[in-house]
């Protein structure tokens, strides 16, 4: 009886370890695909993004991206890089991510509400950009957010105040000339110069 149940063990065993290594590369994938919609949108004169190479399975052995154990980006680190270009909404695919370190490049644009899907994101780092339009209410919602920093950008509107944003130092949205704030939630109506 053993034996005649081996094939069949072996079999079961192959299809799981072949589902789960397909799900994982299924994971790698889309990561690297966010990761590389954002290379295309960046101009990269100092081939910073040189080894964002989207035929490999996943980004884990890209220069500048953080894996974690499950191979799961985690981190993007492209601070002081000299890009310029913009945020993609794709962004907001890397579920997983808890870091985006942007700051002092030219990116320019808006903040992509999509990074309302991060979850897991710890720190927002964007200060000294071009940055410009407003804070995107989404990003109230991201529990996990310990620290953002827009300062040194063209945001505009209001300064939120509602979930992560009532720990988050005002000096971290210093010199954005049309930004106004703190909200006083619904107290006091601002011109909010985003026109």
């Amino acid at each position: 009886m053993a034996a005649a149940s081996w094939p069949w063990t072996l079999s079961a065993s192959l299809t799981v370890t072949l589902t789960v290594t397909l799900v994982s590369v299924a994971n790698g994938n889309s990561e690297g695909d966010a990761l590389y919609t954002l290379r295309k949108s960046l101009s990269d004169p100092d081939n910073v993004l040189q080894s964002w190479d989207p035929t490999l399975v996943n980004p884990c052995t890209w220069f500048h991206i953080t894996c974690n154990q499950d191979n799961h980006v985690t981190r993007v680190d492209l601070g002081n890089s000299n890009l310029s270009g913009h945020l993609v909404r794709e962004l907001g695919k890397l579920e997983h991510l808890q870091y985006l370190e942007v700051y002092k490049n030219n990116i320019q644009g808006s903040i992509p509400s999509e990074l309302g899907n991060l979850r897991n994101l710890v720190s927002l780092d964007l200060y000294n950009n071009n940055i410009s339009g407003i804070i995107p209410t989404s990003l109230g919602k991201l529990k996990s957010l310990v620290f953002l920093d827009v300062s040194n950008n063209d945001i505009c509107g209001t300064i939120p105040t509602s979930g992560p944003f009532e720990h988050v130092p005002l000096n971290n949205f210093e010199n954005n000339p049309r930004l106004e704030g703190p909200e006083l939630l619904g107290l006091a109506s601002y011109d909010t110069n985003c026109s």
